[in-house]
């Protein structure tokens, strides 16, 4: 056995991926766009226009509101009042209808790498073309909802800045005076302290609640390997559920128990998230609803447990809100500092967290370093060569020894063409003879494989890489090489089709990956050789859509080896083009 049989098997598994992204995923996306038009024109109104979110009652049901024409986002928070949000991070407006999140851009994050481009939208208020938004407040044991939904809040100042926090006013027909301090750090943690006083003269019970209501499911890579959705740490496990798990069981929210914890929702490189009191226990929940126009609805939300307050008596409770990029240091620093458990996992690190969590810390902290992510990615990759060089050695060393025994093998092959037990019967006593293990350079292969994964996926959802310049044309890490060939390099302007943005990079790894293939011994089969040969050919077109980021590791990874294997070749006195060198 050689390493072939490895190879073949990791690019079929890459063409059964490639075959289930197109033929799959992105005809299920449509359909999802369609049936939601579908629903959408028959509730009576156009595709184009968006439903209310409802809100929760005491007991967890839905309340249904009417429908609202979708408006310019501007427009409708310019028609309601509000207060400023402006740190370093982060800008946007604070409703003071319901004391709503609804408002919120990330200062330091743009949509392309042009410096003109718009900065990235993370929340939109209910009647805009993409409703996102958190809320917090009070439950009463009558059903009402206080602090949240229609209460009015009156502000102690119009600006909300990381040295200025901000104190809302508000007393409802029902008695209850409710005051609201919200401060902000310097990047993305709200903290929220909410204090109701019973301001009459019978004892009621109440819970407070937060929730964030996200209206149709977003834009997402369709990626496996990557979670999207709504996601928490709840009774101390990780939950990663899909917007379609909601949606085929909308009369079954998921509900847990939790001492403290978080929720929310997560995309590729951002995060909102409900962190409340770690100390204290909460009902929980995911669930999906439509409005009465055919708009899908995702909540995540929670429930503390009832405070009951005699007349007179008031009750307080802190909570926390992020709404911003994943940035490992920033979640893991709020890990430590506030306590919350496993914050940094809202970053999907995958099977091999174990491996890519460290990896991640490493290639930041030769980043900060070298100035350049592109940098420390080729030197953290040299790292890892390292470490498996003794492995890789033992490899190698197996691979040229099978490589100069091919010309026997051809040999063994012609002799026994029609007797295949024959020719097996042959080459083991070759094998034995010439002291060679066809397995042996099979297992520091195997045992690199986790490692390569967990690189692979660090570079795939760290927001570190977006937008990071390495060198040359290459701006962005995180995009697929610009430099397409059948765009004559920028030339000719045109939406190169799926499958055929043939960058530079990836084609210099396909050449890369041609050279080490040469290196290793052939398959005795002529039919399984001319597949190999088609490998790199696969590979390039497969990886040319992939952030040029990972084809650059893969092309440095491969002129390691190359090297590496090489130089051992040399040694044992291997030919480059098989058998013993003279």
């Amino acid at each position: 056995m050689d390493t072939k049989n490895l190879i073949l098997a990791i690019a079929l598994s890459l063409a059964i991926l490639l075959g289930w992204q197109t033929f799959v995923e992105q005809p299920r996306q449509a359909e999802r766009q369609a049936e939601l038009e579908r629903q959408e024109l028959a509730a009576g109104r156009d595709p184009d226009t968006i439903g209310v979110p409802s809100l929760p009652t005491a007991n967890g049901a839905f309340q249904p509101t009417d429908p609202v024409t979708q408006r310019d986002r501007e427009e409708i928070i310019v028609d309601a009042p509000r207060i400023d949000i402006r740190t370093p991070a982060l800008s946007g407006t604070i409703n003071l209808v319901g004391g709503r999140f609804d408002d919120l851009t990330l200062r330091e994050y743009r949509d392309t790498v042009e410096p003109e481009s718009k900065n990235i939208t993370l929340l939109s208020p209910r009647g805009s073309e993409a409703p996102y938004f958190a809320e917090f407040g009070w439950l009463t044991g009558n059903g009402t909802v206080s602090g949240g939904g229609q209460t009015r809040w009156k502000a102690s100042h119009n600006k909300l800045t990381v040295d200025n926090p901000v104190v809302l006013t508000s007393r409802t027909d029902d008695g209850l005076v409710l005051t609201r301090t919200i401060a902000v750090d310097e990047h993305f943690m709200f903290k929220v302290t909410d204090r109701i006083q019973n301001a009459t003269p019978a004892a009621l019970n109440v819970s407070q609640f937060g929730r964030i209501t996200r209206v149709n499911e977003p834009d997402t890579l369709g990626f496996f390997i990557l979670h999207e959705g709504p996601i928490g740490i709840l009774d101390d496990t990780l939950h990663e559920i899909d917007y379609d798990d909601l949606e085929d069981e909308p009369d079954e929210p998921q509900d847990f128990k939790s001492e403290g914890g978080w929720l929310g929702f997560t995309d590729i490189y951002w995060l909102t998230a409900l962190i409340p009191d770690q100390d204290t226990e909460v009902d929980a929940r995911f669930l999906f609803d439509t409005t009465r126009s055919g708009a899908k609805l995702y909540q995540a939300d929670y429930r503390g447990a009832a405070i009951a307050l005699a007349a007179g008596e008031s009750a307080e409770v802190t909570t926390r809100f992020f709404a911003g990029a994943k940035v490992f240091n920033t979640l893991t620093d709020y890990r430590d500092k506030l306590g919350i458990e496993r914050f940094e996992m809202s970053i999907d690190f995958g099977w091999f967290f174990f491996l890519t969590k460290p990896l991640l810390d490493v290639i930041i902290f030769f980043a900060e370093f070298l100035g350049n992510f592109g940098l420390a990615i080729l030197l953290v990759t040299v790292i890892i060569k390292l470490f498996f060089f003794p492995l890789a050695n033992k490899s190698y060393k197996s691979m040229s020894a099978m490589k100069a025994l091919q010309p026997k093998m051809t040999e063994l092959r012609e002799k026994y063409a029609d007797d295949k037990q024959g020719m097996q019967r042959e080459l083991m006593a070759m094998y034995k003879r010439e002291k060679v293990n066809p397995v042996s350079g099979c297992l520091p292969i195997a045992l690199q494989i986790p490692v390569f994964f967990a690189l692979y996926k660090v570079l795939f959802i760290s927001i570190e890489m977006r937008h990071a310049p390495f060198f040359g044309w290459v701006q962005d890490l995180s995009a697929p090489d610009p430099l397409n060939i059948l765009t004559l390099f920028g030339a000719v302007p045109w939406d190169v089709p799926f499958g055929l943005a043939l960058g530079a990079w990836p084609i210099l790894m396909g050449i890369t990956m041609f050279l080490q293939m040469k290196l290793n011994p052939a398959p005795t089969d002529p039919v399984q050789a001319k597949i190999f040969l088609l490998m790199p050919v696969f590979f390039t077109i497969f990886l040319a859509n992939f952030p040029v980021g990972l084809v650059i590791y893969w092309t440095w990874n491969n002129l390691l080896s190359i090297t590496q294997q090489y130089v051992i070749m040399r040694r044992m006195g291997v030919a480059v083009g098989g058998g013993k060198s003279t």
